[in-house]
């Protein structure tokens, strides 16, 4: 299963607008993606709900996994998305 940690690059975090920014590309994909702090928090990435009761802050470091085929891309996209400031995304 592929995974890669990333720092948030959204500076207030993954709050509503960059959780419905990551769970919008998550549902896309025909992969499973999780995120979380490690390898024991990991919720499902499909979900606003659980991305945003992480309470992940700007510049913090979360872990993205994914299964099934096309899972490295995924992750490597995902991984992408995160680290830009998407409060500043239109």
């Amino acid at each position: 299963m592929p995974s890669r940690n990333v720092v948030i690059g959204s500076p207030v975090g993954l709050h509503a607008r960059p959780a419905r920014l990551l769970v919008e590309d998550v549902a896309k994909r025909a992969v499973r993606v999780r995120i979380g702090r490690s390898e024991d928090d990991l919720v499902d990435a499909s979900s606003i709900l659980a991305v945003m009761s992480l309470g992940v802050r700007g510049g913090e470091e979360i872990l993205l996994s994914a299964e099934g085929e096309g899972a490295e891309v995924a992750v490597s996209e995902l991984a992408e998305l995160l680290a830009r400031d998407l409060d500043s995304v239109e």
